[in-house]
């Protein structure tokens, strides 16, 4: 069965060069309405939403759904909006689809920015429970859809919820507006079928990027926050080892939501990559291709014990397969 292409939120309707973003699991393109980075409002801007989030509801509640129909959906519907290729603009999730799209419909995409990416849905301790659960033969669906509404039942429990994605608990960028979008994320997920989250979350977790990203040869930018509690680190680090034409950026004192958290460097880093990325790649062996990585970092308290973790593993170990 095929997806329809995902509806369009346009951020900005202006000349000059193309933008999609792409959200992550269980938010909404509400978001980017305070959360984009500013250099997109200037030129063309669209933000779609993941299958079964906001507007784009699968045919069929809770239908499996394969790489094929969701990256096929994406490109029916940038050839719909665009008339020449984009920058992919992935957070978490919406950076493993960008990168999906990138490697099977490389003809649609000039660069890719990835925040916070993945490449693969469980990490050692770190899976969340209602990931779990869907697993589970019988009970499983029914469990999720309550935790789900529960999740959703409340203002103060979705912001509890959703706390371990940043660094600083205390939330001091928080004001009325922000209180304000994240409430319209939450009423818009809870119009949202469970069954159809379910089915994504299902289809996340049967797949992996990592047999797929060394095609990726147009240039990429992967931001890291050195304190994210969901996508280990490391984890990060390692797509930039497999691709062969990135440029990774570590943000110090910074969880999973780096554009929440760090806006004005994110907007800093972001003008400067997109403005003049360098040339694709030539593909090569593994080791050519890991010469073309490059790393450096915004400058933060407490990122120096950190990064040096991280440089020793980038500069002697070779790329993990996670």
């Amino acid at each position: 069965m095929k997806l329809q292409s995902p509806p369009a939120r346009w951020l900005s309707r202006m000349s000059g060069q193309n933008f999609v973003i792409l959200h992550g699991l269980v938010l909404a393109p509400a978001f980017w309405r305070l959360y984009a980075p500013s250099h997109v409002l200037e030129h063309n801007t669209v933000a779609y939403p993941l299958p079964g989030h906001d507007r784009w509801r699968l045919p069929v509640a809770g239908m499996k759904l394969s790489t094929a129909m969701i990256v096929d959906a994406y490109a029916e519907a940038i050839r719909r909006d665009f008339d020449r290729p984009v920058t992919l603009v992935g957070h978490s999730t919406g950076g493993f689809v960008s990168l999906l799209l990138a490697a099977r419909h490389p003809e649609l995409v000039l660069s890719v920015v990835a925040v916070s990416c993945i490449t693969r849905s469980r990490f050692e301790g770190r899976e969340r429970i209602a990931a779990r659960l869907i697993r589970i033969p019988g009970i499983g669906g029914a469990m999720f859809r309550t935790l789900f509404s529960h999740w959703l039942s409340s203002a103060e429990r979705f912001h509890k919820g959703s706390i371990d994605c940043v660094y600083d608990k205390t939330c001091p960028w928080e004001d009325e507006t922000t209180r304000s979008m994240i409430e319209e994320v939450r009423l818009r997920l809870r119009r949202c079928r469970a069954e159809d989250i379910a089915s994504v979350i299902s289809w996340f977790q049967r797949t992996s990027i990592l047999d797929q990203i060394s095609s990726v040869t147009m240039p990429v930018l992967n931001l890291v926050g050195v304190n994210d509690e969901v996508v280990p680190p490391l984890h990060q680090l390692g797509v930039s080892r497999l691709l062969p034409n990135a440029h990774t950026v570590l943000f110090g004192a910074t969880g999973h939501l780096l554009m929440v958290e760090r806006p004005a460097d994110l907007n800093r880093v972001f003008a400067r990559f997109v403005s003049a990325p360098w040339p694709a790649a030539v593909t090569g062996s593994t080791a050519e291709a890991s010469a073309q990585s490059r790393t450096s970092l915004t400058p933060s308290r407490g990122w120096t014990a950190s990064f040096a973790a991280f440089a020793a593993l980038i500069g002697t170990k070779a790329p993990q397969a996670h």
